[in-house]
């Protein structure tokens, strides 16, 4: 058995199913971990959520804010933005099978035996693994109590440190913004939801959340995507899989339990342009 890790998908189902090919993905033997956002700005978030959701227990998909994006339009009527396109999953036939099947992937998945976090974006400094997939079990509570609510509850940058007092809707909004849109931290711990470039060409107060000091989780594996400046990022216990597939750039696979095993990854078939 190996377990793979694949970088943001975002409706890039062709390089998907080539990826699988590529890494001779076997749904008797081995695991495919997603880092979220299967769906929107690529051509095929419909034929992605079917294939994801057909391998089974073969595939771990944590949300991303993309699919958090998804879910809000199916269940409380939000907006469909000028960018998206996900009209051909919002009328598919099989719409409430799919959106069901989203609404119950989990926001973190964590594997102490092998010491891997997966999460979408990331986790800050003071969040244990524990703590990280509590506060993420909370929110998928409210997800599946009062789907609306939170879904219409959860756009919006503040509170913008972590506090542990911290409650209600801001507790759960402060939770899905780490999880799900983080990148920089400002030097006093706050977040930044607004810068996305490469982390060199941020403002000299600003770090990548993996560079903040002191961090709980810093004896972990941590696998993420979301940050497509960044592309694909390894360095000690930090494994960063968007390499921009829906932007031009690849889909990227690794194998979890086999660093040495080279990086797989296959050439975008969208149009290079530059993330929005």
């Amino acid at each position: 058995m190996a377990r793979w890790a694949i970088g943001d998908l975002q409706g890039c189902c062709d390089e998907l199913e080539e990826l699988l090919s590529r890494i001779h993905f076997s749904p008797d033997r081995d695991r495919i971990w997603f880092v979220g956002d299967l769906v929107n700005r690529g051509p095929q978030s419909l034929k992605t959520l079917r294939l994801v959701r057909a391998l089974g227990d073969n595939a771990l998909c944590v949300l991303g804010n993309h699919d958090l994006h998804l879910l809000a339009l199916a269940l409380d009527g939000a907006k469909l933005r000028k960018s998206d396109t996900l009209s051909e999953v919002l009328t598919a036939p099989d719409r409430e099978a799919l959106i069901e099947w989203l609404l119950h992937r989990p926001l973190a998945h964590y594997e102490p035996h092998f010491g891997d976090l997966l999460v979408h974006a990331g986790v800050v400094p003071q969040w244990s693994a524990v703590l990280t997939m509590a506060l993420a079990q909370e929110v998928q509570l409210a997800l599946r109590r009062d789907a609306r609510g939170l879904l219409a509850a959860m756009y919006g940058d503040e509170p913008d440190h972590w506090q542990p007092k911290l409650s209600g809707l801001d507790r759960l909004r402060f939770t899905l913004n780490v999880l799900t849109r983080m990148r920089f931290l400002h030097a006093d711990g706050r977040l930044d939801l607004k810068r996305k470039g490469k982390p060199e060409c941020a403002h000299k107060h600003l770090v990548p959340w993996f560079k903040a000091p002191n961090r709980e989780t810093s004896d972990l594996r941590i696998v993420f995507g979301h940050w497509s400046a960044l592309g694909l990022h390894r360095e000690h216990n930090i494994l960063g899989l968007d390499t921009g597939c829906v932007w031009g750039g690849s889909l990227t696979a690794a194998n979890l339990d086999d660093p040495a095993t080279a990086i797989v990854s296959v050439p975008s078939r969208q149009p290079r342009s530059i993330e929005e």
